[in-house]
């Protein structure tokens, strides 16, 4: 916003929600003019977070109507999604509460990943469907999405997981299973040795589309390794949406302006 005053007369509050690399660098853009209040809220799933510049609040609203009135007490102008593309119940509570406050809503959503030559990716549209997917592709498994839902794949007793997470998954999960707590961004010299020191033959990942997670996938293509990607939930009909913190600027500079008029 810098450089596109949004007016004198007040401050302008926008919310973000937040949790991904797209909402720390949006927060910073827009803390940085002072006719903004930048207010990011984190679901508080990770134990430490990575905090974003401006204030910060941490925790849910209360389901659609918790964030509405939250959204009209605390005066927001605007409220944007920078949430990760697979918070999808976060994401239809903001489309429900900011039609009913009447405040403006934008989703930023970073470019999905694209299989290219030599991929062997099989997409589902599940974590359930990934794990029926799995007894046909291979034994020893690379599971790549996250710490929660883990129970989809606790009946598959005769395969061995390799679960990596931020934070320590809890049960139900699979029986056979070692556990890395790790954070990327990851490089493909350290996805190469993950892949050969654990002999895995399959690869479950989301399609979360951030670069700092991208080198499995270029490992598990060198190596001839199939890939089972969940495809992304779909944004809430209506909403627009924006690539990154950039054209989410664009898009915010009219918006204040024509409420402030």
């Amino acid at each position: 916003m810098k450089g596109h005053p949004v007016s004198s007369s007040s401050v302008r509050h926008i919310l973000i929600l937040g949790g991904t690399t797209e909402a720390r660098r949006l927060a910073e853009t827009l803390a940085a003019d002072p006719a903004l209040c930048v207010t990011s809220s984190l679901a508080g799933r990770v134990a430490e977070p990575r905090l974003p510049r401006g204030q910060v609040r941490i925790g849910g609203f209360g389901g659609p109507e918790g964030l509405a009135r939250w959204l009209r007490e605390q005066q927001v102008d605007a409220l944007i999604d920078a949430t990760h593309p697979f918070a999808g119940t976060i994401s239809f509570n903001a489309a429900q509460a900011a039609a009913d406050v009447h405040v403006p809503l934008l989703a930023v959503r970073r470019p999905g990943w694209v299989a290219g030559p030599g991929d062997d990716w099989h997409p589902v549209d599940s974590l359930a469907e990934a794990a029926d997917a799995l007894p046909a592709l291979g034994e020893r498994v690379f599971l790549t999405t996250g710490r929660m839902h883990l129970a989809a794949f606790a009946h598959l007793e005769g395969m061995w997981f390799l679960i990596r997470s931020v934070d320590a998954p809890e049960p139900p999960m699979p029986a056979r299973a070692e556990v890395l707590l790790d954070r990327g961004p990851f490089t493909v010299e350290g996805e190469r040795e993950l892949l050969r020191r654990h002999r895995i033959d399959v690869l479950v990942t989301k399609d979360s589309g951030a670069a700092a997670t991208a080198a499995k996938l270029v490992a598990a293509r060198e190596a001839g390794v199939p890939v089972v990607v969940v495809r992304r939930p779909p944004v809430p009909s209506g909403v627009p949406v924006v690539a990154g913190p950039a054209e989410a600027v664009e898009w915010l500079t009219p918006v204040l302006e024509r409420r402030t008029g």
